[in-house]
């Protein structure tokens, strides 16, 4: 990738992942035409496969390829990355096909160097095995790759997306049993729809409260 289209890529994820840190993903998710959804079939199975190398999940039908169903139980995937990443009020959703493409031509470099024949049906990515995948994602991680900071943005997004639930509100995220915050034990809220924890965190309170601190716990 050339440094201005680098440049481009990596403002566009920190926005992104700055707005999910700030909670202000709308709950909604974006609906596509079938020719949209079509045109970014492979970029969707792409990315949902890199998401899957990271936090893997799995498999949600029989023949399902971008999740290779490494392990039992809730992924990325399944707790909507691709939700995550598309949401139209993010900056990073247009650019999306360019980091599919870009990771399918490392891709293409990696099966050639390890002599592994991709089939021609699936993007060059999907079309690797676990292992190898999780091989090429290791080196994309690499001091030395020039793409890096792509890399590590982008599995922040992944990483918030079963974490968090970003692309949902966390109540609605909770009472419809999200996979990623159900895998985890999130608390449910009490029944006014507020989350209050009884215990501290160390077992013992470490400081008191500051006379002024409003009802909502912020400073006066």
């Amino acid at each position: 990738m050339s440094p201005p289209g680098r440049r481009a890529v990596l403002k566009a994820l920190a926005a992104t992942a700055a707005v999910l840190s700030a909670g202000q993903l709308p709950a909604v998710a974006p609906r596509a035409t079938a020719a949209e959804a079509g045109s970014a079939a492979w970029a969707v199975q792409t990315l949902e496969a890199f998401a899957d190398t990271l936090i893997p999940g799995q498999r949600r039908f029989a023949g399902d390829l971008a999740v290779a169903g490494a392990v039992s139980g809730p992924g990325a995937v399944q707790a909507g990355v691709i939700a995550t990443l598309t949401s139209p009020e993010l900056p990073l959703a247009p650019l999306l096909p360019e980091l599919a493409a870009l990771l399918n031509a490392r891709a293409v470099v990696y099966a050639t160097s390890h002599l592994v024949l991709l089939p021609i049906t699936v993007p060059a990515f999907v079309g690797l095995s676990f292992r190898h995948r999780t091989a090429l994602v290791q080196g994309l991680f690499g001091p030395e790759d020039p793409d890096r900071a792509i890399w590590q943005v982008l599995s922040l997004l992944t990483g918030l997306a079963f974490d968090t639930a970003a692309h949902l509100d966390t109540r609605q995220a909770v009472s419809t049993g999200h996979p990623g915050l159900t895998w985890l034990g999130f608390p449910r809220p009490g029944t006014d729809g507020l989350w209050r924890f009884t215990d501290y965190s160390y077992g013992r309170a470490l400081a008191t409260p500051h006379p002024a601190t409003t009802d909502s716990g912020s400073p006066a």
